[in-house]
């Protein structure tokens, strides 16, 4: 078992609790002697070194496929960055870890709870105040137990406060304090909440609260919290009693010195400077001049520490994965000159292959076209002469008395069909109107013993459709006349044309025996192909002695 250096509770800005990040021990996978090194320089406050090493467990880690391994580096490299004044480093580095947790797994949930904190702690102090809220609360969802959860509630109040929604973060605060939780965090939110009341309302008298938390610490000998109390008497007593103000902000300097905790020397003595007496403020802003330009340089040499080392990994990385492609570019070279020759005759074969198939396929094309080129006469035939045939014998024997020369100029159209059956012409020769030559169509099918209905075919609901689209439907109808007339044995006849939403609607319906267990022949298959061919639908519903009903649909 190795120990996990994770931050539980962030090092907040002025007027917050300070507590000391604990060290949690972590499980270990698989054997990374970088990873134990990493914790010895830890623990001998060399963060460089540490940082150094937790990057080079993390990629032996990699290489050993151990993702929670992964993560763990990737949070104490964050963690060390945001307590070395990287917030944005701290922040990155943390999202780098946030794939290489698994939410499922409970014993994983300790990390992730410890890494979303130190998001919302580089958050914050990069003053994006919304997001570390959101950080914050999404840690609430992987800790057990009251009093972790006051500390990161308390973390969130604190920024409400900095924000100046005193009232929220009035209302967090006591609502922790009415928890089971430990004294040192009551003591802490106890602060915090006078604190509060104080600059929400200047008027209200947050001493006794006060010095109950600072009472409470000391007997704690919680030098931290302490920090904190002083901090907050200094704050509270500055424009209402300044002597006590300078008193507290004494202590909080010397107690800054013993935790050695720079930012707090600071903050105490910019209290000293505004506090103290003339006499004594040159040296308070001479101390805080020095102290602040080494603080600053020491973080920037963290900062750029940091980046240097992430930057060498990265480049060294890159360099290896270069060395190791080319080294791989070298042996497939020498692989492809081996198989090269056994590939051209693999080609070779694969070419002969493919050229009798392609033989094979042309003869198959050339005999499919033979075959569609006959059932197209024979489609030609059925609707273009069979059934102009039938009707004129329809007619014929329909119309005892019919004229002979007008007999002889059916016989000619159809003749003259016959003859062109070779050629891409119409087959109907509109000497009028469709609507016209449709009706004279569908009722030279009516006799004594068939009575024709046709309700609704007009030039109107023709109108813009297709001269291909018309020849279709002539036929089509005519096929389903020819089919009624030899074979339905019935006596009624009706057909429907509508024109709705920009599509013809067409009911047939015959009282005939219907067709039912039919055979489908070439008047039917010819019927579908050619509804289909406008890109319209076709039902037929029928039932044995019970007529036939046929709806056809298409598009105008």
């Amino acid at each position: 078992m190795k120990r996990l250096y994770i931050a539980l509770i962030p090092i907040l800005f002025l007027f917050s609790c300070f507590e000391k990040p604990p060290k949690v021990k972590g499980k270990k996978i698989n054997s990374n002697p970088l990873y134990d090194q990493a914790f010895n320089y830890l623990d001998a406050k060399k963060s460089d070194s540490a940082f150094l090493y937790f990057d080079k467990a993390k990629d032996l880690f990699l290489q050993q496929k151990d993702s929670l391994g992964v993560g763990k580096c990737f949070l104490n490299m964050a963690i060390i960055s945001t307590d070395n004044g990287d917030y944005y480093g701290g922040q990155e580095i943390s999202l780098s870890a946030l794939p290489y947790f698994d939410k499922r797994e409970k014993d994983q949930h300790i990390y992730i709870k410890s890494n979303l904190n130190n998001l919302g702690l580089a958050t914050e102090n990069l003053k994006d105040y919304s997001r570390a809220i959101i950080f914050y609360t999404e840690a609430l969802n992987y800790i057990t137990g009251a009093t972790p959860e006051a500390v990161l509630k308390n973390n969130i109040a604190n920024i409400y406060r900095k924000r100046k929604a005193y009232h929220q973060a009035i209302n967090i605060y006591q609502s922790q304090l009415e928890k089971p939780i430990d004294e040192e965090t009551y003591a802490m939110i106890l602060s915090n909440l006078a604190l509060t009341k104080w600059l929400q309302h200047q008027d209200y008298n947050a001493v006794p609260e006060l010095l109950k938390a600072l009472e409470m610490r000391k007997n704690q000998r919680n030098l931290l919290g302490l920090n904190a109390s002083y901090a907050h008497l200094t704050d509270y007593y500055t424009t209402k009693k300044p002597d006590s103000a300078l008193f507290y902000a004494n202590l909080r300097y010397k107690n800054a010195n013993i935790l050695k905790r720079a930012d707090d020397r600071l903050e105490a003595l910019q209290k000293l400077i505004r506090l103290s007496s003339p006499s004594t403020i040159k040296s308070y802003f001479q101390t805080y001049q020095n102290l602040d330009d080494s603080v600053q340089t020491i973080r920037r040499a963290a900062k750029n520490q940091f980046a240097v080392i992430r930057y060498d990994s990265e480049k060294n990385k890159t360099n290896f994965l270069k060395a190791q492609a080319e080294n791989v570019e070298k042996q497939n070279d020498i692989l492809r000159k081996n198989i090269g020759l056994g590939i051209l005759i693999l080609c070779l074969i694969i070419g002969f292959i493919l050229y009798r198939k392609r033989q094979k396929e042309l003869k198959q094309e050339k005999e499919l076209e033979v075959k569609k080129t006959e059932l197209k006469y024979v489609k030609k035939v059925h609707d273009g002469v069979a059934n102009k045939i039938y009707q004129v014998m329809s007619e014929v024997e329909n119309t005892p008395e019919m004229n002979k020369i007008k007999l002889a100029d059916k016989l000619e159209v159809i003749y003259q069909i016959s003859r062109d059956l070779s050629y891409e012409s119409s087959d109907i020769h509109m000497e009028e109107s469709f609507a016209k030559e449709l009706s004279m169509m569908l009722y030279a099918y009516s006799s004594a013993k068939v009575d024709i209905m046709v309700k609704g075919n007009d030039e109107e609901l023709w109108a813009n459709v297709k001269v291909t689209t018309k020849n279709e439907v002539y036929l089509i109808l005519q096929n389903l006349m020819t089919n009624m007339d030899k074979h339905s044995e019935a006596d009624q006849v009706n057909i429907t044309f509508e024109r709705k939403d920009q599509h013809i609607n067409i009911l047939y319906f015959d009282n005939g025996k219907g067709m039912q267990g039919a055979i489908k022949k070439n008047g039917l298959t010819n019927t579908e192909t050619r509804i289909e061919s406008i890109s319209g639908h076709i039902t037929f519903d029928t039932k044995p002695d019970n007529g036939l009903q046929i709806e056809i649909s298409f598009p105008i």
